[in-house]
């Protein structure tokens, strides 16, 4: 927003409207950064001078130019869409532009097995207890970080997920284990705001230590290092699923809007397939 040539009015009146519809602060970074790198590709122009060709051509020469992922040139129309409709100027065909076709990329699993070592593997009491509540509750990394304290009901031995994607509250069940656990931790750190709080006590832990964290149970378990923690996640979907769970209870405890995305689970689960005699043995 410092550029003069990336129209900084336009920007903070975008970023203002996203603020005051309650849009997350990762929504608006990831809005405000694709208008900038528009903006930048067209050095000088006011959001009215634009054109439905110079989003075609923005389209064309940057984006497939350069070989950006189709998730990239979905979040660039969309905040294109919105831009355009908060920052004024003529009425433009965004939604004409061609999307790219959707990936149907199928969800990376962990066997129990190799979920197991991974758990066991950090030596820090610290480090297991938070690889172990986001496969034991299925949880989204920044839904971890944003634990309180209080959010741990252990009389109802549920688990409070505040304000999540889609700004939704959702509780999710506390496993026994992991109750026993968190109290052993909570004795050891005493956290003072957040369930989690990295080296200065009252703030939150880091994401990109949480990662490392993650990084080094792989190695120390043998497993490949591609391994990220939205595999847990997608896991603990998956080992509900074959352990006889409602996909309808899944979704709710994983805060997904729609139940098409839940039954992308069903596509990996091995329970069914399992069950499935082949041909090849009546021969």
């Amino acid at each position: 927003m410092n550029n003069d040539h990336t129209s900084p009015g336009s920007l903070r009146i975008l970023e203002d409207w996203m603020l005051s519809r309650r849009y997350s602060p990762s929504t608006i970074k990831v809005y405000k950064d694709a208008i900038r790198v528009f903006l930048d590709f067209y050095p000088g122009r006011t959001p009215e001078s634009f054109t439905h060709d110079d989003i075609i051509r923005f389209n064309k020469e940057y984006i497939l130019g350069h070989h950006l992922s189709a998730s990239y040139q979905n979040q660039v129309i969309n905040a294109l869409k919105l831009f355009f409709r908060i920052a004024g100027g003529p009425q433009l065909r965004v939604h004409d532009i061609a999307r790219p076709r959707r990936e149907h990329r199928m969800p990376s699993v962990l066997s129990k097995e190799h979920v197991k070592k991974i758990l066991e593997a950090p030596a820090n009491l610290k480090h297991r207890c938070m690889l172990s509540l986001i496969y034991s509750c299925g949880l989204r990394r920044g839904e971890l970080l944003r634990l309180r304290p209080r959010d741990i009901d252990s009389k109802r031995n549920v688990i409070w997920i505040r304000q999540s994607k889609g700004k939704k509250d959702r509780m999710v069940p506390l496993s026994p284990k992991i109750l026993i656990l968190l109290r052993e931790y909570y004795k050891a750190f005493r956290p003072l705001q957040w369930l989690f709080e990295g080296q200065t006590p009252g703030e939150p832990y880091d994401e990109r230590s949480l990662q490392m964290v993650l990084k080094s149970a792989l190695k120390k378990a043998g497993l490949p290092g591609q391994v990220t923690l939205h595999w847990l996640r997608h896991s603990y979907a998956t080992h509900l699923l074959e352990a006889g769970t409602d996909l309808r209870y899944i979704q709710e405890l994983l805060g997904h809007k729609s139940s098409k995305t839940t039954e992308i689970y069903t596509h990996v689960s091995t329970r069914a397939l399992q069950n499935i005699k082949s041909p090849f043995d009546d021969l």
